[in-house]
């Protein structure tokens, strides 16, 4: 379940006050150094820079310390995978058009902005770590659908370049190109279940909110060798909260913000030990 995007705001904003104001540890500067920052649909505001656009992305390319960047793909009628997080362009170009009644042709007409999952394999590969977000949608020629990502995906390196992500467990079944290792169920109210079929599976890690991934779930990945991602700190004490739960991936609404904090840090760590190893 995904939750509608201004109540996914406003609880992310109660929360994001709440923890920023709590202190926390300095993390060690090894634990700094793990710390791997990925823009949540590249550095975006909706206003003069769009969501999942290549705009979005090129500013997360362009800023030190964005490691990678999360991006959603849904399909054309004509099945052209294309880079959306919305089954329609209403929320951001006002447009009722829905994307899996559209051929790839009359989207790019009718707007140009989003592009095609080739074009962002493409430009970013190799350079950011992609995340990549497999919508729920029907697949209506599966077999077909996945040998198309089997070739776009082809040229890079599953966990090496890029992780496929869902919310819903189900996908990741479906869309079966890439092998297990590089899947990553995301969790909203369900991070037991998404927990469980995980570590049974044998899955790259797990994903959700910092705040529905408690002490205990995390443990239990860490410990089986898994990877935590967690969205969406923005605070020093939210972030320093994550590292020092053992969190590597962190998913940033601004992660030109978070890297800025985390180069920061990472500065101030080094000093230290330098400092240290100088008196020694």
């Amino acid at each position: 379940m995904e939750l509608p995007s201004w109540l996914e705001s406003s609880l992310m904003q109660i929360c994001d006050s709440i923890f920023a104001i709590v202190p926390q540890k300095a993390p060690t500067l090894e634990n700094l150094s793990k710390c791997k920052i990925i823009s949540h649909r590249g550095q975006h505001d909706n206003i003069t820079v769009y969501e999942n656009t290549l705009s979005a992305f090129d500013h997360a390319l362009e800023t030190e310390g964005i490691w990678g960047i999360e991006l959603d793909f849904r399909w054309t009628k004509d099945l052209h995978p294309v880079v959306a997080h919305d089954p329609d362009l209403l929320r951001l170009f006002g447009s009722n058009l829905k994307i899996s009644e559209t051929t790839l042709a009359e989207l790019k007409q009718h707007c140009p902005q989003v592009p095609t999952l080739e074009e962002v394999l493409l430009r970013y590969g190799g350079k950011l770590h992609l995340m990549v977000e497999a919508k729920e949608e029907h697949y209506p020629q599966p077999e077909k659908q996945n040998m198309i990502l089997k070739d776009l995906f082809a040229p890079l390196k599953p966990r090496e370049d890029f992780h496929l992500l869902s919310l819903d467990p189900e996908m990741l079944v479906l869309v079966k190109f890439v092998d297990t290792s590089a899947k990553i169920p995301v969790a909203v109210f369900n991070a037991k279940t998404l927990s469980k079929i995980s570590l049974n599976e044998k899955y790259a890690g797990l994903g959700g909110h910092y705040l529905l991934l408690h002490k205990k779930i995390v443990k239990q990945h860490l410990d089986c060798g898994q990877k935590i991602g967690v969205g969406y700190p923005k605070s020093k004490n939210n972030l320093f909260r994550e590292i020092n739960r053992g969190v590597e991936w962190i998913f940033c609404n601004d992660a030109v913000e978070v890297s800025g904090i985390l180069q920061t840090e990472l500065k101030k760590a080094q000093f230290l030990v330098d400092a240290r190893n100088s008196n020694v």
